[in-house]
């Protein structure tokens, strides 16, 4: 039993889930608004332009009826009649348009703060200890940040040229201890010799 809590204990408070938790109740506010915004916003609209272009009141008028039972004063009974309600398949899509723009704005806003985030912090990166000496040591101000730049693109310069070099100064080395490089050495010797 101890094994099983200790588990769900690492489950629960991992933070995929945590995430996913303020994910759902974030996502039950946003569609509190959404449904506010489509039926106190747009749904009047529609349903004035629907008045103006059909003559249906609202979008719970507009049907299209397969099969129509009347009532005894006439009017339509829409619990037993067959019919196709458009009034709530355009509401729907209101909905889904609305709530997909919402979180496009909100996940473009966080994006955009990420990458704001991480400019800053590429832009305030300090130097270490070391390289702030060092820089001082080269008469260089820690907080002319392009001077430090260059200096240390510089510094890499030049130790990558000293290693090319080494490298070298080695395989040259290497060359005149070998078989070849010791001929070499031996014909220079006799022709200094024969000169003589």
């Amino acid at each position: 039993m101890k094994k099983f809590f200790k588990e769900f204990k690492v489950f629960i408070t991992r933070g995929n889930v945590l995430d996913m938790a303020v994910g759902v109740i974030v996502g039950g506010a946003f569609t509190a608004i959404v449904n506010a915004l489509s039926n106190n916003i747009l749904k009047p609209i529609i349903n004035w332009l629907l008045s103006l272009i059909l003559g249906a009141e609202s979008l719970s008028e507009v049907y299209t009826f397969l099969s129509v039972v009347h009532l005894e004063d006439g009017s339509i009974d829409l619990a037993n009649s067959i019919y196709i309600d458009w009034g709530a398949f355009i509401n729907a899509i209101i909905n889904f348009l609305l709530i997909a723009l919402v979180l496009f704005l909100i996940v473009r806003t966080i994006n955009k703060v990420k990458e704001g985030n991480s400019k800053l912090k590429e832009e305030l990166k300090g130097f270490t200890k070391a390289q702030k000496a060092e820089l001082k040591d080269n008469g260089i101000d820690v907080k002319d940040k392009k001077a430090a730049k260059e200096y240390f693109i510089a510094k890499e310069a030049r130790l990558k040229a000293e290693e090319d070099a080494k490298k070298a100064a080695e395989q040259e080395q290497a060359r005149l201890h070998s078989t070849e490089g010791l001929l070499e050495q031996i014909k220079a010797l006799l022709e200094q010799n024969l000169q003589k």
